[in-house]
């Protein structure tokens, strides 16, 4: 439904958009003959506006497609509520340094053949209600299969991004005889949910007047009550994976009955590695960026070049901040970095819960912290997490300097992870499927501050690779004692280890620098993950 093509380019709204873009990126960079499809989405996610109180202001993130790619001739009709809606496509060749192509289809319901409604259904990225919820999803399911065969790709595997795009096997099962052996044998599912009550489902009401195809069949495979995408994915699928070990055992418990393998996420290594980090790499480890495996040698690089690397990426993220911002930020001080979306379960004010335990620890060793991310419109909590942070901002002032970024994109995360010295993540487990901004900042020697969920049960080697937060994901513990512990390791690792370790001991910090780079980025990048998807997966 979303990808991250670029900043300039507002087709995702977080971290599953930009996952699936540095999927292309490396399938590029790894010459695997793969096409992504998606939709246009002309309006983007949105412009995000923050006012002085910490009030969120959603603004229009309007797009023309032809500045950035080229229309196809060619158009495919689908059936949605009885009309034909007429589909195009736009063509994006996103070419690899190292000579790879991969093609992205972005399609566009915007023609003058359509009802003024249907031409609506391709311009805003995750519609606000059901029934446009629904379109989006035919045209994204229904329409893509068939644009790819009126382009003439031979598709052997249909590799399904989450249960948005699930429609595409009620296609392929009409293209074979409503043979549902030979459609699934065609298809592979991730999933990125680590909650029922997050998959997309619709009323068979709805998708009756919506859908042209045997409800029986649809009941057969989505479910009885209601039809549920990722339900009819894992039923029109013969491979399924979770994207990381924690998130693959979640999910084996939640969806019983079905064999769920594990493929980690991963980030694109040249993308999320900042300019001064890219020359450090290129002059002693050539060739690192399309085989980052290479990473695992960085120990032959002298320490202060990874210092002055962090250093100069620093200098850069302050003189970003203090140009938006009107804030100088203090390149001596230990510096805090947290972006990602606002929602409850990222628990982006934890830091905050013990306000003079916070503030005497930062009498002992001065911090500074920096937030960022975009609150969904509808997502209340999430826009009053944005204005706590504000509130908590004015009320250390004069002591702990707090800024929050506005309209966070790719390009301010790049900034943000290889700019902070340490990356703070607390959400609530196991709401984290995966989670990959910790290992864009592990390309650029950021040390992870994290729960263990997502990806970080994984990365965390505790004081060699960074540190938990709290008790294990298989730890029995009530939820009572697990905020306590969370809270007690939040602030006694940040105040007895971190903060020593980085104002007094500067060698051993440039050393867990490495450590992030050899032990982390060197496997957990877009690479490894494409390699494991074309041989587990597609093959």
């Amino acid at each position: 439904m979303e990808i991250g093509l670029s900043s300039d380019i507002p087709t995702y709204s977080g971290g599953l958009g930009v996952l699936a873009g540095d999927a292309v990126r490396s399938s590029a960079d790894l010459r695997i003959p793969l096409v992504a499809v998606t939709l246009v989405s002309r309006k983007g996610y949105l412009r995000q506006k923050i006012t002085g109180d910490g009030v969120q202001q959603e603004l229009p993130d309007e797009w023309n497609p032809a500045q950035y790619m080229r229309l196809l001739p060619r158009t495919v009709t689908v059936r949605i509520e009885g009309r034909d809606v007429h589909i195009r496509a736009w063509f994006h060749d996103h070419e690899s340094p190292v000579g790879g192509l991969v093609p992205v289809i972005l399609l566009d319901t915007d023609m003058e053949e359509n009802a003024p409604d249907d031409r609506q259904i391709t311009s805003y990225l995750y519609g606000s209600d059901s029934a446009y919820r629904l379109r989006q999803e035919i045209v994204l399911g229904i329409g893509g299969v068939k644009m790819l065969k009126a382009l003439n790709f031979r598709v052997e595997r249909y590799h399904m991004n989450e249960g948005h795009s699930s429609l595409l096997t009620l296609e392929l099962m009409r293209m074979n005889g409503y043979d549902a052996d030979t459609a699934g044998d065609m298809c592979v599912f991730t999933t990125h949910t680590p909650v029922a009550a997050a998959m997309d489902t619709f009323s068979y009401d709805d998708v009756e007047k919506a859908l042209d195809f045997p409800i029986d069949t649809l009941k057969k495979y989505g479910g009885e009550d209601r039809l549920n995408l990722t339900l009819l994915a894992l039923n029109m699928s013969k491979y399924h994976n979770g994207v990381a070990k924690a998130h693959q055992e979640y999910s084996q418990k939640l969806f019983h009955g079905y064999h769920i393998r594990e493929i980690t996420n991963g980030v694109h290594p040249f993308t999320w590695t900042s300019p001064e980090f890219q020359r450090l790499f290129d002059r002693y480890m050539h060739g690192w960026a399309n085989e980052p495996e290479l990473l695992v040698r960085v120990g032959k690089i002298p320490n202060e070049e990874i210092w002055d690397a962090h250093v100069k990426a620093k200098a850069a993220l302050i003189d970003d901040v203090h140009e938006s911002t009107g804030v100088t930020l203090d390149p001596e001080v230990l510096t805090i970095g947290f972006a990602r979306r606002a929602t409850g379960y990222k628990r982006a004010t934890l830091i905050f819960s013990d306000l003079d335990r916070l503030k005497e620890i930062n009498r002992k060793w001065p911090i500074q912290l920096l937030f960022s991310g975009k609150a969904h419109p509808h997502d209340e909590g999430g826009k009053q997490l944005i204005k706590d942070i504000y509130a908590f901002r004015d009320r250390l002032k004069g002591e702990i300097e707090v800024v929050y970024l506005e309209n966070y994109s790719m390009d301010l995360a790049g900034k943000l992870t290889s700019g902070v010295d340490v990356w703070l993540n607390t959400p609530l487990p196991p709401m984290e499927a995966s989670g990959t901004s910790g290992m864009k900042a592990a390309f650029n020697g950021v040390m992870n501050f994290s729960v263990l969920d997502g990806w970080w049960v994984e990365g965390c080697v505790e004081g060699v690779t960074g540190w938990a937060i709290g008790p294990g994901p298989d730890e029995p513990v009530t939820e009572e004692r697990r905020r306590a512990q969370e809270l007690r390791d939040l602030y006694n690792k940040l105040e007895y280890v971190i903060l020593p370790l980085y104002y007094s001991m500067e060698d051993e910090w440039t050393h867990r620098m490495k450590n992030a780079i050899g032990l982390i980025a060197y496997y957990f990048n877009s690479h490894v993950m494409m390699r494991r998807y074309a041989s587990e997966a597609y093959l």
